[in-house]
């Protein structure tokens, strides 16, 4: 056996976590007991707070060892997936590479794990810069030939490359520093064409700050902002809030006083506002500039009109009651189909259009809320659940209010997570002991569903009641009964194997029985297939990076994803139409997601915090929770018995999940195909 990661047994070798784990593994039970009186030989735990336990083995180490491009972990764990650029614009890196926002740092809390953020509070001395790393060395020494700073910031490869004058880059336009110094050296990134670059002294602080701005390139979904420095999406147009910071999003929008949300019957003044048609002409001067009186006001009003005629400073004008828009002819009103033109602007879930109007409708388990829009769910407050290290916590959605709702030993880690809504009990995966592990949230029981298996991600087919999970390194999605017992030799199946590149995030549609699951390989895509593994295809293969977290919203029939590469959350209807992608900044490191309601929310292993921000526009972002320690897996179970029985009986009687009913009649694995 292996002596660092396996134990001797009579019938082989077994990994070392799985001694004393309360469950026999050797057919004499040797792997429970020790010594002459036969008591456990519980291994005892070298995991501090500070530290993380490399998966499959007891070896611990600090959290700043993690992505510090030294491989701690024997199998090389601790430099998986970790960041190769820079932090974001916003963000701070720490001594240990991690990415955390600016605002945390100097804040009192160790938000890096290494206490990196907290350790360069004090500022330099006069006449002195900071390193990256945190150290204060003298601003001669920058570019001196040698690295004076640990993480050679003062020796970048640029240093031979001095400005020509004052304040100015050979790399591409200058930008004169704050402190007006001369021949300093920039700092431009070797495959990049810069836009604007310098170093600046900042004297107040100290820092050392290297400015480096893109060319940018946005995606077609996405305008560019006209300073060229960010991106926002198409949908942020006009919306009455100034997202790009020159504001330029904003600009121009008086010719466009017929947008979503906007009467009809709207005046453009001339620097921007819209005005009420019938404010225009009244002898009183509303817009600012006065735009709205005078010219041609007295002229009567003598077109035929469908609707009403208002005087306007350009002549009589015909101008259409809310819920139509004027016709080309200039007299006639058409309906607006506000379901189909504004989308989920108009309503949150089922939208029926009417002549001049519009009503919106919830389906079951909702109810509407008194502006006529937003469907909220009826019955007990929703509540997040969430995997932070070692521990499974709630968090109340409307309330606020956190539990703890199990613990497992300190040196586990909880990694991915799902419930059983008809039983609820959680189920997760732990990496410590390779097996899939769950616990009675009613009654407390807990327990072992299987053995030596390594997944990103497990999903919990309530409805067919089986446990399906991902297998990245093998290529393959399996499956076991929710009721399997371990008795020492794994009882699962093999749903999906071959050529998967990488299944990596897993979310499952019992109602429906597919599944739809994320490939991270050579060319990542968002798949679909049968619950029983056939019917399999690509749902979507363009405009992805690393699809890392996938969420259902059911009610809305989309599909959402957070994108660890590109930076951003995007979205399609279930057939793979209708894609929709926002580039976000703080998107950095998801690794699971759920969507309830009208909001998106997902685990950040960065920052090691749990967010949400509006699922439609990407806006109003929130850290709900920040924990010291990574989260992982996240769900939003639907607590109560009457959803549960009325989706229950309603799948049954539908038949799309053969399982449902007596286990489709198999006498042991039920797999659904619809």
């Amino acid at each position: 056996c292996a002596a660092s990661r396996q134990a001797d047994c009579i019938a082989g070798c077994i990994p070392v976590p799985w001694l004393c784990d309360g469950e026999q593994q050797c057919p004499d039970g040797t792997d429970e007991q020790c010594g002459q009186a036969g008591e456990c030989c519980t291994v005892s735990s070298v995991c501090g707070t500070k530290k993380v336990q490399c998966p499959g083995t007891h070896h611990c180490i600090p959290h700043w060892e993690l992505c510090d491009r030294h491989q701690d972990c024997e199998d090389g764990w601790d430099e998986e997936g970790c960041p190769q650029q820079p932090c974001l614009p916003g963000q701070w890196q720490c001594r240990n590479r991690v990415c955390i926002m600016a605002e945390w740092k100097c804040n009192g809390i160790d938000d890096c794990g290494d206490s990196s953020d907290e350790d360069v509070c004090a500022p330099c001395p006069p006449g002195m810069v900071r390193c990256d790393e945190g150290k204060c060395i003298l601003e001669s020494l920058m570019c001196d030939d040698e690295d004076d700073c640990l993480d050679g910031t003062d020796e970048p490869s640029t240093c031979g490359e001095l400005c020509v004058t004052a304040g100015c880059c050979p790399c591409g336009w200058g930008w004169r520093g704050a402190t007006e110094l001369s021949c300093l050296p920039c700092n431009c990134l070797p495959s990049c064409s810069c836009q604007v670059c310098s170093a600046r002294v900042d004297i107040r602080s100290g820092d050392l700050y290297w400015l480096a701005f893109l060319h940018l390139s946005c995606p077609r979904t996405h305008m560019l902002c006209r300073d060229r420095t960010e991106c926002v999406a198409q949908e942020y147009l006009c919306d009455g809030e100034k997202d790009c910071a020159d504001g330029s999003d904003e600009d121009g929008c008086a010719q466009l006083c017929n947008t979503t949300g906007r009467s009809y019957s709207s005046y453009p003044c001339g620097l921007g506002a819209c005005l009420n048609a019938s404010l225009v002409c009244n002898s009183q001067q509303d817009c600012v500039d006065g735009s709205d009186e005078g010219g041609n006001c007295s002229v009567p009003c003598q077109r035929s009109c469908t609707h009403l005629c208002y005087p306007s400073p350009q002549g009589p004008r015909c101008w259409c009651g809310p819920g139509y828009r004027l016709a080309e002819d200039g007299l006639s009103c058409l309906d607006i189909n506000e379901c189909t033109e504004w989308g989920k602007g108009a309503c949150s879930q089922t939208c029926i259009n009417a002549p001049g109007s519009y009503s919106c409708g919830c389906l079951p388990g909702y109810q509407l809320e008194p502006d006529g829009h937003i469907c909220k769910l009826t019955g007990p407050e929703p509540m997040l659940v969430v995997a932070v290290q070692s521990e499974v916590l709630s968090y109340g959605l409307r309330s606020g209010r956190e539990e703890v709702l199990l613990a497992t030993d300190k040196d586990r880690v909880v990694f991915s997570l799902d419930y059983d809504l008809v039983e609820r009990k959680v189920f997760w995966m732990d990496l410590a002991t390779e097996s899939i592990r769950w616990q009675d949230l009613n009654l407390g029981k807990k327990g072992t569903l299987v053995k030596g298996v390594r997944s990103d991600c497990i999903a919990v087919d309530w409805l067919g009641r089986n446990l399906y999970w991902t297998d990245g390194a093998a290529g393959q999605v399996l499956a076991t009964r929710l009721e399997a017992a371990w008795q020492g030799i794994p009882e699962y199946t093999v749903v999906m194997d071959g050529d998967l590149d990488q299944p990596h995030s897993l979310v499952l549609q019992p109602l429906a029985g597919l599944m739809y699951w994320s490939e991270v390989g050579s060319h990542s895509c968002l798949m679909e297939a049968s619950m029983d593994g056939s019917r399999r295809h690509v749902l979507l293969a363009q405009g992805l990076g690393w699809p890392t977290a996938l969420a259902l919203d059911l009610p809305t029939q989309r599909i959402f994803w957070l994108d660890e590469k590109l930076g951003g959350i995007g979205s399609a209807h279930l057939d793979g139409t209708g894609v929709k992608v926002l580039k976000l900044g703080w998107v950095r490191s998801p690794f699971a997601a759920a969507v309830c309601e009208g909001q998106l929310y997902w685990s950040e292993r960065k920052t090691w915090s749990v967010q949400q921000v509006d699922k439609a526009s990407g806006k109003n972002r929130t850290v709900l929770l920040k924990r010291h320690g990574q989260p992982h897996g996240l769900q939003v179970p639907i607590w109560g018995p009457f959803p549960v029985v009325a989706v229950l009986t309603r799948a049954v009687l539908a038949g799309t999940n053969g399982c449902a009913k007596s286990n489709g009649g198999c006498a042991q694995l039920c797999l659904p195909n619809p």
